[in-house]
């Protein structure tokens, strides 16, 4: 019994220490990743606490269990138009990406090491992915609000990236021990991990979303069968021999892209639960590793790492991305930056340690250094470069608290909570706001009373409006709630005003004194931005005209709705 409680502290402690020590991160920048597999190493045998944990078995289960559920967590929180900006460069990094990666890392690490040639590709297919624990937890928890086109092409990479990984780590692991089937039988067993993956994946999903709109469960009973629904996803996948790290992903996309009344119970839920699969995850990791034997390979390990960094993966996403797509230079640097390292390394490391392959201890070492080092040098300068790299669009005003009313089943209203920061708004009757027509303010608090507001009603800066509308109304009250700070740090990276997209352009040429090529004058700004960027255009984009950078500041769905004007 004694054990058992000492399991309860020790679980506890950690626990406890890990969320405190989440404050370092925002302190002094450090990732927050790093900050838990640290305090792993601490408590571990050769650490403050000399906890002995070295059961790979249960470590790989573990790993398994936290992936899927930070897998079904992120997919729930990406939305379906992302993919059309981001879906074809995503899913040529994830298998060509990873194919490029893991072979010049093993190359290097075949030198570095004096392995032989499969054992150096054995290294460059276990560090070869990135990681969605790692990409979702940095870009969501740095703050940085990176443009569309970026921050999708990142993160749907990392959601499905895993299956190539798996597939090479598992094919070079049967070539080490003898067991390689023909190569009938190899691609047989490639093309099922994404076909099987994709089909149980978004078909599973599509039924689990129809599923939870239909029940009329309790609150609390939502999550947990999005839980259930998602683990049954991956469990069935991987009986057919499939990936279930990608139809996971792709059913917690399925299921948080299907509107109704069950997200709102969803998601905050899963926020929770994929945060604690973060940390228990990195804890058992960090336990795992003996920092002793880390020490013997740091210096070839972290040559293998810099490597990866400013060399494999650089040249992989230039090779894919920029014959390809429209991309910018200085964003296929940043997502050549951003190729973070973390759980997944690890977990694919103990392969060879179950498969009794030969060096499997370096293996695991060599990987664990990899995503410290990862983790240490992109995950602590991720928000420093996207700065440098000019990718960061000003955050503007956005609601407080939204949810769904549930009242309708499609198109359902929602509640929209804002607090009046802008000084434009300050003792303005309400009658005179430009709301977008539907919407409608439905209640007023001021000094934590509540007010009927009236259409004579004044509103003072510190007031709290909970708005009625719909999703199609957010673009207009988040430009009509944005505080001054917020419209300082706007007109700073869009210029000092904006044009109205559908303005055509004949009368902006007129206007300015610009000179048009032929076809152009019937066009309306939207189209002409659309043209020059091409592909598809995301908030952030800027075309070079006439010595003016003209910049798209504001969408609606795919729509560009308005332009900034931002002089050399």
């Amino acid at each position: 019994m004694d054990a058992i409680y000492t399991f309860f502290l020790l679980g506890g402690g950690l626990m406890t220490l890990s969320i405190l020590a989440s404050r370092l991160s925002s302190l002094f920048g450090l990732p927050l990743l790093l900050i838990f597999l640290g305090l792993g190493m601490l408590a571990g045998e050769e650490g403050i606490l000399g906890v002995e944990f070295d059961n790979y078995s249960m470590a790989f289960i573990i790993g398994h269990l936290a992936l899927a559920m930070i897998l079904l967590d992120g997919g729930l929180r990406t939305r379906l138009k992302t993919f059309r900006v981001a879906f074809r460069p995503a899913l040529l990094l994830a298998t060509f990406g990873v194919l490029v990666t893991s072979a010049i890392v093993g190359a290097i690490a075949m030198l570095i090491f004096d392995l032989t040639l499969i054992q150096g590709l054995l290294v460059g297919a276990i560090v070869g992915s990135t990681d969605a624990a790692a990409v979702f937890s940095m870009l969501r928890g740095h703050g940085v609000n990176l443009n569309e086109r970026v921050g999708a092409t990142l993160e749907i990479e990392s959601g499905t990236n895993d299956p190539m990984a798996i597939f090479l780590t598992l094919m070079l692991i049967e070539v080490l021990r003898g067991d390689i089937g023909g190569i009938g039988e190899t691609a047989l067993f490639f093309a099922a991990q994404f076909g099987i993956g994709l089909a149980v994946g978004i078909g599973g999903g599509w039924l689990s979303a129809k599923l939870l709109r239909f029940m009329d469960l309790a609150p609390g009973l939502y999550s947990m069968l999005a839980l259930a629904l998602g683990f049954s996803v991956f469990g069935l996948t991987s009986v057919l021999g499939g990936s279930g790290f990608l139809a996971i992903y792709l059913a917690g996309l399925m299921i948080g892209n299907q509107p109704g009344r069950h997200l709102s119970a969803i998601l905050p839920v899963h926020d929770g639960l994929a945060w604690l699969s973060q940390i228990g995850l990195f804890l058992v990791l960090g336990l795992l590793v003996t920092p002793s034997q880390l020490w013997d390979v740091a210096l070839p390990a972290s040559l293998v790492a810099l490597a990866l960094i400013f060399v494999a993966r650089p040249i992989a996403v230039f090779a894919i991305i920029r014959p390809f797509f429209k991309f910018r230079t200085r964003e296929v640097l940043f997502i050549a930056w951003v190729g973070l390292r973390g759980a997944v390394p690890i977990v694919l490391a103990i392969f060879p340690l179950i498969g009794g392959v030969d060096n499997a201890f370096l293996y695991f070492n060599v990987a664990f250094a990899v995503v410290l080092m990862s983790l240490l040098v992109q995950g602590g300068s991720l928000a420093w470069v996207a700065r440098w790299l000019k990718l960061e669009v000003p955050d503007g005003a956005t609601p407080n608290r939204r949810g769904p009313l549930g009242i309708l089943p499609e198109n359902d209203f929602e509640m929209f909570v804002y607090e009046v920061e802008n000084l434009d708004l300050d003792d303005v009757p309400i009658r005179l706001l430009r709301f977008p027509s539907g919407a409608l303010i439905s209640a007023l608090f001021r000094q934590h009373a509540m007010l009927h507001p009236k259409g004579n009603t004044r509103l003072k800066i510190g007031d709290v409006l909970c708005v009625i509308g719909r999703e199609e109304d957010i673009v207009a009250l988040n430009r009509l709630f944005n505080g001054d700070a917020r419209f300082k740090r706007e007109r700073a990276f869009f210029g000092a005003f904006t044009l109205d997209a559908s303005a055509r352009m004949k009368d902006i040429a007129e206007a300015y004194g610009l000179t048009l090529g032929s076809g152009t004058p019937d066009m309306t700004l939207a189209e002409f931005m659309a043209l020059r960027v091409g592909g598809h255009p995301v908030v952030g984009d800027d075309v070079d005209w006439h010595g003016i950078q003209w910049v798209v500041s504001e969408m609606n769905g795919n729509l560009i709705t308005r332009v900034g004007l931002r002089l050399y």
